[in-house]
């Protein structure tokens, strides 16, 4: 396998995904996966970007939730936002490498290929964003329903907690529903910490942060 990919026949895929402005892509999607893996062994919480839902007042907006209305306007909200993250960079990554790869033999060298990159770049981000906003359109209702859903089901029920801590901003747990089981956003109350493996109960739902408050079962036995 190893010989294959260094093999001669693969140079022209590694000159393009090393090359401008495709290696930005290649960059981020090294790091979406890297991402994706540490969060499968509980390391990070899979919302961890998440922005609340903007909230304007007379003020004017504060910087999240300029941001979250942007995301709003574009049509990518309701959904993880490193769902959203991993699928404009492997879209845009895709676009980058075959624009790449079939018309760059036709750009001159200097800093016309670089101006060239940069158009490509930023066309690239453009039309993943489109196609991710797309994408993820079917998918928003069902994200909505399985929060409601999950709320009604799963307070007073026991979880344990799969991430490498919980505490009051960070913190993944693991119901088992009879399925696959679930895997819940978490906070503790005040300086709580829990570790990996500890058995918490669901007392209350925080939905501008999609979390649930938890306390260990001790605790929970003596409210």
């Amino acid at each position: 396998m190893f010989a294959i990919l260094l093999s001669d026949k693969m140079d022209p895929f590694y000159q393009n995904i090393l090359s401008f402005p495709t290696v930005f892509f290649t960059v981020a999607l090294i790091f979406c996966l890297f991402f994706w893996l540490v969060a499968i062994l509980g390391v990070l919480d899979i919302s961890f970007l998440d922005i609340p839902e903007p909230d304007f007042d007379v003020d004017g907006p504060s910087t999240p939730d300029a941001v979250a209305g942007i995301i709003l306007k574009l049509g990518l909200n309701s959904v993880p936002l490193t769902i959203i993250i991993s699928l404009i960079t492997l879209f845009g990554w895709f676009i980058s490498y075959y624009t790449v790869h079939f018309f760059y033999s036709y750009v001159p060298g200097g800093i016309i290929y670089y101006l060239v990159g940069s158009v490509v770049f930023l066309l690239s981000l453009y039309l993943a964003t489109l196609i991710t906003s797309k994408v993820i359109k079917p998918l928003r209702p069902l994200f909505k329903k399985m929060e409601q859903d999950i709320e009604k089901l799963v307070l007073g029920q026991t979880a344990i907690v799969r991430t490498s801590r919980v505490d009051n901003e960070f913190g993944e747990a693991t119901l088992d529903d009879g399925g696959a089981g679930l895997i819940l956003k978490v906070r503790s109350s005040g300086d709580s910490h829990y570790k990996s493996g500890d058995k918490v109960v669901l007392i209350e739902y925080y939905k501008e942060l999609n979390a649930f408050r938890v306390v260990s079962e001790e605790e929970f036995k003596g409210l």
